[in-house]
């Protein structure tokens, strides 16, 4: 067989690098459960027809067909089937479908993959990973859970090995009042032009804005002022007063802007040497389900990537004609932001594997004892393995070492026991029955590199 090619966005992660991965689900299933978020998964496909519903993304979608189908969509009712690009439009299905066994408000969290036909570069990818926190009620939803989304999160990744973070609020209110206020018709066509603007520029911006939407010149200008302004935090007064100072009126924006100023007051405490908290009126989000608060969240030092932790609230996604569940959630792409930081070393597992200790064999006949030795440890819930062979000891140790592991085992002639750590040379006697070895060995660990990125 040839050598295979790479599939290129469609990344796959060897043994030390899925440790961190698992290390940063691990954590972050932890914290979400902490705030009381209950887990789910979805199915990966959706009907084409909803997916196509929820903004510029029809040119990403994969379609899912069998080999041999006719061009009925018989699997879907009649309606083509797509693997879903996120987990809050499946997830909106979802609620819909199990309203009458759900308890509202209901507080989910969500690992999954997802997939999207995007160019592969890096912090994008076609196959990867998110995780998601929403929270969804009936009919209506109160506006503190817009704070919630935003604290959960910042604590789940101040928990990771990660540089730090910029998280930047908008609302969604605000954005479409001030268009309004400009006499803009087509305010999600030109929403969607301006998302554009930390990619494309504002030449670009404005020439899109002309030719595609048809504003006119006063319009683009106003357009281009709004995503200047931003704001810490702690100025959340101060910030509104210049928003009012673009002398544009509508209900619509002092709406937004009431919401955003409420947000912003509420994560004000957030900030510290890691985290940062600011109103960046640039951040629009592209989906059109969004209809409040905005969230996009840049790592610090790897803003090229974007944003890596976005979302907001959309109050009509969900609804079965009679109740609407709105909700709020935020989603961080772990993929994303795992894959560069791997790639260029910046995170690192001590080892490769979970293994510990590793049990030596002193010859093949007596491998029962390394194994019952081994069973003894795994008892107490040490990771271990026995050596695969029974060669010289120094080339089971060696072993031990191209693998990370810490410490190896050698059964005695005289029925006693030995335990060596490989990395400083002590060897001492040990009982199988209740050795375990530092905590920081028993796992392997995740460190950040303290080099700055390049």
């Amino acid at each position: 067989m040839a050598r295979p090619t790479p599939l290129s966005g469609f990344p796959e992660l060897l043994p030390a690098d899925r440790v961190v991965e698992q290390q940063v689900l691990d954590s972050l299933r932890a914290t979400f459960e902490l705030y009381g978020f209950a887990g789910i998964e979805t199915r990966a496909v959706e009907p084409l027809s909803v997916l196509l519903r929820k903004g510029e993304i029809d040119k990403e979608v994969y379609v899912v067909r069998r080999l041999h189908a006719d061009d009925t969509g018989e699997d879907a009712g009649g309606d083509q089937l797509a693997l879903h690009f996120d987990l809050t439009v499946p997830f909106a299905r979802y609620v819909l479908e199990n309203a009458g066994r759900l308890q509202f408000p209901f507080r989910r969290y969500q690992i999954q993959k997802v997939w999207r036909g995007e160019r592969p570069q890096e912090g994008r990818y076609r196959e990867f990973l998110q995780a998601d926190i929403d929270v969804v009620d009936r009919d209506t939803l109160a506006p503190h859970h817009d704070v919630e989304m935003a604290r959960v999160m910042v604590d789940a990744l101040s928990r990771l090995p990660l540089p730090g973070v910029r998280l930047q609020l908008n609302n969604r209110k605000l954005i479409e009042g001030f268009y309004r206020g400009l006499g803009v018709d087509d305010v999600a066509a030109v929403m969607r032009v301006v998302d554009k603007l930390d990619k494309v520029g504002g030449d670009e911006v404005a020439r899109q804005l002309r030719e595609d939407v048809g504003l006119d010149d006063a319009q683009v200008a106003g357009c281009l002022r709004l995503p200047q302004l931003s704001s810490g935090a702690d100025d959340a007064a101060g910030f509104a007063q210049r928003v009012r100072a673009l002398g544009v009126q509508h209900p619509l924006l002092e709406e937004g802007l009431a919401e955003l100023v409420a947000v912003l007051a509420g994560c004000a405490d957030l900030r510290s040497e890691r985290v940062d908290v600011v109103a960046d009126l640039s951040v629009a989000r592209g989906l059109d389900y969004y209809t409040g608060t905005v969230y996009e969240t840049r790592l610090l030092g790897y803003e090229h990537l974007g944003s890596i932790c976005s979302g907001g609230r959309y109050d009509a996604l969900a609804s079965d004609g009679s109740t609407t569940y709105p909700g709020v959630g935020i989603s961080f792409g772990v993929t994303r932001t795992l894959a560069p930081l791997l790639a260029r070393g910046a995170l690192t597992a001590s080892r490769s594997v979970p293994t510990a200790v590793v049990v030596a064999v002193v010859d093949e006949a007596r491998r029962a004892d390394s194994d019952a030795v081994a069973a003894a440890l795994r008892a107490r819930g040490v990771p271990t393995e026995v050596s695969p062979s029974a060669a010289k000891f120094g080339k089971q140790i060696r072993y031990a070492d191209r693998r990370g592991i810490p410490f190896v085992w050698f059964p005695q002639d005289d029925g006693g026991h030995e335990v060596k750590d490989i990395r400083s040379g002590e060897q001492v006697p040990a009982d199988p029955a209740t050795w375990t070895p530092p905590e920081q060995d028993l796992r392997p660990v995740v460190r950040a590199a303290a080099d700055t990125p390049g």
